[in-house]
Protein backbone atom coordinates (compact mmCIF):
# COMPACT_ATOMS: atom_id res chain seq x y z
CA UNK A 1 0.00 0.00 0.00
CA UNK A 2 1.14 3.54 -0.74
CA UNK A 3 2.26 5.44 2.36
CA UNK A 4 1.65 9.17 2.10
CA UNK A 5 4.24 11.57 3.46
CA UNK A 6 3.08 13.33 6.64
CA UNK A 7 4.60 16.77 6.17
CA UNK A 8 4.30 19.50 8.81
CA UNK A 9 6.03 22.63 9.98
CA UNK A 10 8.56 22.14 12.76
CA UNK A 11 8.00 24.32 15.81
CA UNK A 12 10.65 26.83 16.84
CA UNK A 13 11.73 26.68 20.48
CA UNK A 14 14.29 28.34 22.68
CA UNK A 15 15.92 24.96 23.37
CA UNK A 16 17.83 22.94 20.75
CA UNK A 17 16.12 20.09 18.93
CA UNK A 18 17.14 16.56 19.79
CA UNK A 19 16.11 13.34 21.39
CA UNK A 20 14.24 12.78 24.62
CA UNK A 21 15.93 10.72 27.28
CA UNK A 22 14.72 7.22 26.64
CA UNK A 23 14.24 7.90 22.93
CA UNK A 24 11.64 9.73 20.87
CA UNK A 25 11.61 13.17 19.26
CA UNK A 26 10.41 16.23 21.16
CA UNK A 27 10.10 18.44 18.10
CA UNK A 28 6.37 18.91 18.76
CA UNK A 29 7.00 20.43 22.21
CA UNK A 30 7.50 24.12 23.07
CA UNK A 31 9.42 24.51 26.31
CA UNK A 32 9.62 27.38 28.80
CA UNK A 33 7.46 30.34 29.80
CA UNK A 34 8.62 32.75 27.09
CA UNK A 35 8.23 30.22 24.26
CA UNK A 36 4.74 29.18 25.37
CA UNK A 37 3.62 32.79 25.99
CA UNK A 38 4.77 33.84 22.53
CA UNK A 39 3.08 30.86 20.88
CA UNK A 40 -0.20 31.85 22.55
CA UNK A 41 0.25 35.49 21.54
CA UNK A 42 0.74 34.78 17.83
CA UNK A 43 -2.06 32.19 17.70
CA UNK A 44 0.09 29.10 17.10
CA UNK A 45 -1.94 25.90 16.91
CA UNK A 46 -1.55 24.25 20.33
CA UNK A 47 -3.09 20.94 21.31
CA UNK A 48 -2.58 21.26 25.08
CA UNK A 49 -0.46 22.95 27.73
CA UNK A 50 1.19 21.01 30.54
CA UNK A 51 1.93 22.79 33.82
CA UNK A 52 3.94 21.35 36.71
CA UNK A 53 1.63 20.53 39.59
CA UNK A 54 1.48 23.32 42.17
CA UNK A 55 3.30 25.86 39.97
CA UNK A 56 0.49 28.16 38.80
CA UNK A 57 2.03 31.40 40.06
CA UNK A 58 3.40 34.52 38.40
CA UNK A 59 3.61 34.26 34.61
CA UNK A 60 2.26 30.71 34.70
CA UNK A 61 -1.09 32.00 35.92
CA UNK A 62 -1.18 34.37 32.93
CA UNK A 63 -0.32 31.53 30.56
CA UNK A 64 -3.07 29.27 31.91
CA UNK A 65 -5.63 32.09 31.76
CA UNK A 66 -4.77 32.88 28.11
CA UNK A 67 -4.92 29.22 27.21
CA UNK A 68 -8.40 28.85 28.70
CA UNK A 69 -9.58 31.94 26.82
CA UNK A 70 -8.50 30.23 23.60
CA UNK A 71 -10.11 26.90 24.54
CA UNK A 72 -6.77 25.12 24.92
CA UNK A 73 -6.76 22.36 27.57
CA UNK A 74 -4.39 22.96 30.50
CA UNK A 75 -3.24 19.84 32.34
CA UNK A 76 -1.38 19.64 35.65
CA UNK A 77 1.33 16.99 35.58
CA UNK A 78 4.14 15.79 37.79
CA UNK A 79 7.44 17.68 37.34
CA UNK A 80 9.18 14.39 36.50
CA UNK A 81 6.82 13.89 33.57
CA UNK A 82 7.70 17.35 32.28
CA UNK A 83 11.42 16.60 32.73
CA UNK A 84 11.06 13.46 30.63
CA UNK A 85 8.88 15.13 27.99
CA UNK A 86 11.37 17.98 27.59
CA UNK A 87 14.45 15.78 27.48
CA UNK A 88 15.86 17.23 30.69
CA UNK A 89 15.80 20.83 29.39
CA UNK A 90 14.84 23.70 31.72
CA UNK A 91 11.08 23.90 31.12
CA UNK A 92 10.36 26.42 33.93
CA UNK A 93 7.26 24.45 34.87
CA UNK A 94 5.46 24.64 31.53
CA UNK A 95 5.42 23.04 28.08
CA UNK A 96 3.03 23.22 25.16
CA UNK A 97 2.24 20.34 22.81
CA UNK A 98 1.87 21.60 19.27
CA UNK A 99 -1.05 20.56 17.07
CA UNK A 100 0.11 19.13 13.74
CA UNK A 101 -2.91 20.60 11.98
CA UNK A 102 -5.53 23.27 12.59
CA UNK A 103 -8.87 22.16 14.02
CA UNK A 104 -12.03 23.02 12.07
CA UNK A 105 -15.58 23.96 13.05
CA UNK A 106 -18.65 21.75 12.92
CA UNK A 107 -19.96 23.88 10.07
CA UNK A 108 -16.83 23.07 8.07
CA UNK A 109 -17.48 19.33 8.48
CA UNK A 110 -20.98 19.76 7.07
CA UNK A 111 -19.55 21.86 4.25
CA UNK A 112 -17.13 19.02 3.43
CA UNK A 113 -20.07 16.65 2.95
CA UNK A 114 -22.12 19.20 1.03
CA UNK A 115 -19.30 19.91 -1.43
CA UNK A 116 -19.11 16.18 -2.22
CA UNK A 117 -22.89 15.92 -2.60
CA UNK A 118 -23.06 13.21 0.07
CA UNK A 119 -24.97 12.63 3.28
CA UNK A 120 -22.72 13.55 6.24
CA UNK A 121 -20.57 10.79 7.70
CA UNK A 122 -18.73 11.75 10.88
CA UNK A 123 -16.78 9.72 13.44
CA UNK A 124 -17.12 10.85 17.06
CA UNK A 125 -14.31 9.74 19.38
CA UNK A 126 -15.68 9.73 22.92
CA UNK A 127 -12.68 10.36 25.23
CA UNK A 128 -10.19 8.34 23.18
CA UNK A 129 -6.76 8.68 24.83
CA UNK A 130 -4.35 6.55 22.78
CA UNK A 131 -2.68 8.56 19.99
CA UNK A 132 -2.16 5.41 17.93
CA UNK A 133 -5.88 4.66 18.05
CA UNK A 134 -6.84 8.18 16.97
CA UNK A 135 -4.22 8.07 14.22
CA UNK A 136 -5.53 4.74 12.98
CA UNK A 137 -9.11 6.06 13.04
CA UNK A 138 -8.07 9.08 10.96
CA UNK A 139 -6.49 6.72 8.45
CA UNK A 140 -9.65 4.60 8.28
CA UNK A 141 -11.83 7.72 8.05
CA UNK A 142 -9.88 8.93 5.03
CA UNK A 143 -10.01 5.56 3.29
CA UNK A 144 -13.70 4.89 4.03
CA UNK A 145 -14.89 8.33 2.90
CA UNK A 146 -15.81 9.92 6.24
CA UNK A 147 -16.20 13.70 6.10
CA UNK A 148 -14.55 14.38 9.43
CA UNK A 149 -13.70 13.29 12.96
CA UNK A 150 -14.98 14.94 16.14
CA UNK A 151 -13.08 14.83 19.45
CA UNK A 152 -13.71 16.49 22.84
CA UNK A 153 -11.38 19.09 24.35
CA UNK A 154 -11.07 17.28 27.68
CA UNK A 155 -9.99 13.74 28.52
CA UNK A 156 -8.97 13.05 24.94
CA UNK A 157 -5.84 12.87 22.84
CA UNK A 158 -5.57 15.68 20.29
CA UNK A 159 -3.71 16.21 17.02
CA UNK A 160 -0.24 15.54 18.38
CA UNK A 161 2.83 14.52 16.40
CA UNK A 162 2.27 10.88 17.47
CA UNK A 163 -1.30 10.99 16.12
CA UNK A 164 -0.11 12.47 12.83
CA UNK A 165 2.54 9.77 12.47
CA UNK A 166 0.10 6.95 13.28
CA UNK A 167 -2.36 8.32 10.72
CA UNK A 168 0.18 7.68 7.91
CA UNK A 169 -0.57 11.10 6.44
CA UNK A 170 -4.36 10.95 6.75
CA UNK A 171 -4.30 13.87 9.21
CA UNK A 172 -3.59 16.10 6.20
CA UNK A 173 -6.84 15.06 4.50
CA UNK A 174 -9.39 14.43 7.26
CA UNK A 175 -10.87 17.51 8.99
CA UNK A 176 -10.91 17.24 12.80
CA UNK A 177 -13.32 19.26 14.94
CA UNK A 178 -12.65 19.65 18.67
CA UNK A 179 -15.74 20.43 20.76
CA UNK A 180 -16.15 21.59 24.36
CA UNK A 181 -18.92 19.09 25.13
CA UNK A 182 -19.57 15.87 23.21
CA UNK A 183 -23.15 15.47 24.48
CA UNK A 184 -24.04 19.01 23.37
CA UNK A 185 -22.38 18.33 20.02
CA UNK A 186 -24.57 15.25 19.55
CA UNK A 187 -27.67 17.36 20.23
CA UNK A 188 -26.54 19.80 17.53
CA UNK A 189 -25.83 17.00 15.06
CA UNK A 190 -29.27 15.49 15.63
CA UNK A 191 -30.91 18.88 15.05
CA UNK A 192 -29.11 18.98 11.71
CA UNK A 193 -30.41 15.58 10.64
CA UNK A 194 -27.56 13.29 11.65
CA UNK A 195 -28.40 9.87 13.14
CA UNK A 196 -26.09 8.86 15.99
CA UNK A 197 -24.83 5.26 16.18
CA UNK A 198 -22.85 4.27 19.28
CA UNK A 199 -20.58 1.23 18.93
CA UNK A 200 -20.96 -0.49 22.30
CA UNK A 201 -21.95 -3.75 23.96
CA UNK A 202 -25.48 -5.19 23.92
CA UNK A 203 -26.58 -3.39 20.77
CA UNK A 204 -28.07 -4.39 17.43
CA UNK A 205 -25.83 -6.41 15.08
CA UNK A 206 -23.78 -3.89 13.10
CA UNK A 207 -24.61 -5.49 9.74
CA UNK A 208 -28.40 -5.27 10.24
CA UNK A 209 -28.55 -1.49 10.64
CA UNK A 210 -29.32 1.05 7.90
CA UNK A 211 -26.37 3.47 7.51
CA UNK A 212 -27.41 5.05 4.21
CA UNK A 213 -28.48 8.38 5.72
CA UNK A 214 -26.49 10.97 7.64
CA UNK A 215 -24.28 9.09 10.11
CA UNK A 216 -22.47 10.02 13.31
CA UNK A 217 -20.53 6.93 14.46
CA UNK A 218 -19.47 7.05 18.13
CA UNK A 219 -16.35 5.14 19.19
CA UNK A 220 -15.77 4.94 22.95
CA UNK A 221 -12.61 5.16 25.02
CA UNK A 222 -10.16 2.29 25.35
CA UNK A 223 -10.88 1.61 29.01
CA UNK A 224 -14.53 2.48 29.49
CA UNK A 225 -16.23 2.43 26.11
CA UNK A 226 -18.98 4.91 25.28
CA UNK A 227 -19.87 7.19 28.21
CA UNK A 228 -23.33 6.83 29.76
CA UNK A 229 -24.70 10.20 28.63
CA UNK A 230 -23.43 9.81 25.07
CA UNK A 231 -24.95 6.32 24.86
CA UNK A 232 -28.29 7.63 26.13
CA UNK A 233 -28.29 10.39 23.51
CA UNK A 234 -27.49 7.98 20.68
CA UNK A 235 -30.27 6.91 18.34
CA UNK A 236 -28.87 3.40 17.93
CA UNK A 237 -26.43 1.16 19.79
CA UNK A 238 -24.61 -1.28 17.51
CA UNK A 239 -22.37 -4.21 18.39
CA UNK A 240 -19.90 -6.56 16.77
CA UNK A 241 -20.05 -10.28 17.59
CA UNK A 242 -17.56 -11.42 20.22
CA UNK A 243 -16.88 -15.14 19.83
CA UNK A 244 -13.71 -15.44 21.89
CA UNK A 245 -12.88 -15.03 25.56
CA UNK A 246 -12.17 -11.28 25.24
CA UNK A 247 -15.33 -9.16 25.19
CA UNK A 248 -14.10 -6.11 23.27
CA UNK A 249 -12.05 -5.05 20.25
CA UNK A 250 -9.41 -2.35 19.99
CA UNK A 251 -11.20 0.97 19.37
CA UNK A 252 -9.64 1.60 15.98
CA UNK A 253 -10.29 -1.99 14.82
CA UNK A 254 -13.98 -1.76 15.79
CA UNK A 255 -14.19 1.59 14.04
CA UNK A 256 -12.69 0.12 10.87
CA UNK A 257 -15.18 -2.74 10.72
CA UNK A 258 -18.21 -0.46 11.10
CA UNK A 259 -16.81 2.23 8.78
CA UNK A 260 -16.53 -0.26 5.95
CA UNK A 261 -20.08 -1.48 6.50
CA UNK A 262 -21.15 2.16 6.20
CA UNK A 263 -19.01 2.54 3.05
CA UNK A 264 -20.47 -0.68 1.59
CA UNK A 265 -24.06 0.44 2.09
CA UNK A 266 -23.41 3.94 0.75
CA UNK A 267 -21.79 2.50 -2.37
CA UNK A 268 -24.82 0.27 -2.92
CA UNK A 269 -22.75 -2.90 -2.85
CA UNK A 270 -24.85 -5.98 -2.15
CA UNK A 271 -23.89 -9.08 -0.20
CA UNK A 272 -23.05 -12.27 -2.06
Amino acid sequence: MENRENGRMRMEREEPKGERKGGGKFEDVMIGRNAVSEALRVGRQIDSILVARGSRTGSLSVITARAREKGIPVKEVDSKKLDHLCGGANHQGVAAIAAVKEYVSLDQLFQEAEEKGEAPFFILCDELEDPHNLGAILRTAECAGAHGVIIPQRRSVGLTFAVGKASAGAVEYVPVCRVANMAACIDELKKRGVWIYAADMDGEPWCQVDFTGAVGLVIGSEGFGVSRLVREKSDFVISLPMRGKINSLNASVACGVVCYEIARQRAGLGRR
